[in-house]
């Protein structure tokens, strides 16, 4: 018989689950806008299975110049329903201030009581705006930007890993803005608050090897979530290989790829998914 009248190897390990996060839990934060990145990446957790808790914090999207959805939390969260792909999965969603030093822990309590464990955490939250050059920073710039930007993402992994029970398919995934790949003189406060998890990405990765997670952080690039005016989309275009700017599902494919089995052997990891972008030419 040759290989082609073989019978299919139904268990290969080369054939894919179709569903490969179903059961699983993720935490999203930062899901607050479906034009936003955090949107897209529950969107395609969803897709794969997964039961999704979202948070959001809506004075900041109110107090930024592209404002809050207009539909709203719920109209986010059945953005996301409509994704579920398994018929058993379920989604829920809370407004929560992370700027609270207890916020963190507040979180990650208020999604194991939905749900009973975390398999998945994606930190996608951050604070944008009061931000400046050197020259008119404050202390209170550098705090707030460090308070929500570091130091709860910082504090929701070490909650996370604390209900992690060590069972196959521990994630977490940070993001950060390629603060390393070249300056962004007028968001000195931001760009230091995301450098910092870029830095202490081997650390954490480190620690939680030890509890069965993995840890790695993605730098998405300029993606048009609504905040850039149609002057610097037009003009950053051409930065651009494919003459565009990054759509949230750009990143969204890779991290949702992060949380699955398939990406368990890669962790301590910064990685760039910004379409060949030229910072420079």
């Amino acid at each position: 018989m040759s290989h082609t009248d073989s019978a299919p190897e139904t268990d290969s390990p080369l054939r894919r689950e179709p569903l490969p996060l179903r059961g699983r839990v993720a935490l999203v934060t930062g899901a607050s806008r479906r034009s936003g990145i955090g949107y897209a990446i529950a969107r395609r957790l969803a897709a794969l299975g997964a039961n999704l808790f979202l948070h959001h914090h809506l004075p900041h999207d109110r107090d930024q110049p592209w404002g809050a959805d207009p539909g709203g939390p719920q109209a986010v969260a059945d953005g996301v329903a409509e994704a579920l792909a398994d018929g058993d999965a379920t989604i829920h969603h809370l407004g929560l201030d992370l700027a609270d030093p207890d916020g963190p822990i507040q979180l990650i309590d208020a999604a194991t009581g939905k749900f009973g464990h975390l398999d998945i955490l994606v930190a996608n939250h951050a604070r944008s705006g009061g931000d400046g050059p050197l020259g008119v920073l404050d202390a209170a710039m550098l705090d707030a930007h460090w308070s929500v930007n570091t130091r709860s993402t910082i504090l929701l992994a070490q909650a996370f890993a604390a209900q992690h029970d060590g069972r196959p398919g521990g994630r977490v995934i940070f993001m950060t803005s390629g603060q390393d790949l070249g300056p962004m003189r007028h968001e000195v406060a931001y760009a230091a608050s995301k450098g910092a998890l870029a830095s202490i990405t081997p650390t954490l990765a480190d620690h939680l090897a030890d509890r069965a997670i993995t840890l790695n952080t993605v730098n998405p690039g300029p993606v048009d979530t609504g905040y850039a005016q149609p002057d610097e989309l037009h003009a950053l275009s051409r930065h651009f290989p494919a003459q565009r700017w990054g759509t949230p599902d750009d990143p969204a494919r890779l991290i949702a790829w992060l949380a699955t089995d398939e990406a368990s052997w890669i962790t301590g990891q910064v990685i760039n998914t910004e379409g060949g972008f030229r910072r420079w030419g």
